[in-house]
């Protein structure tokens, strides 16, 4: 029994030496900790800091982009109402064109309106 008695107490003295060890190396670690836990929460803050301003930033580009999208329809439209305007005119300017232009060969040809040429006519030419 005595043997027993003197095998649980090695037990027991092997187990606190290995706890006092144990609480020796987490007092370190908690000590390290400490000492890097300010630079890391100034960081944090640094980063949020960052992080808030990156946001506000990306919303106001939303803003400017939804602005430029207003004025890019805007210019579209006006865009097509000036070709809708324009248009016409083009179309009216080239048929005047085109009836001048026939007048002229008529008036340089001879010929009448329903294409026939009399007969002094074809004898001047």
């Amino acid at each position: 029994m005595l043997a027993a008695g003197i095998g649980v107490f090695v037990v027991c003295f092997g187990l606190y030496k290995l706890f006092a060890r144990v609480n020796k190396t987490l007092d370190e670690v908690d000590r390290q900790i400490s000492a890097v836990s300010a630079p890391v929460v100034e960081t944090l803050g640094h980063v949020g800091g960052i992080a808030d301003t990156a946001d506000a930033t990306v919303a106001r580009l939303g803003a400017v982009v939804g602005t430029l999208e207003g004025v890019a329809g805007g210019v579209g439209s006006t865009a097509k109402l000036a070709s809708d305007a324009v248009a016409p005119a083009l179309v009216n300017i080239g048929a005047t064109l085109a009836g001048i232009t026939a007048g002229l060969r008529r008036l340089v040809n001879g010929t009448r309106r329903n294409g026939v040429v009399s007969k002094e006519e074809h004898t001047n030419v």
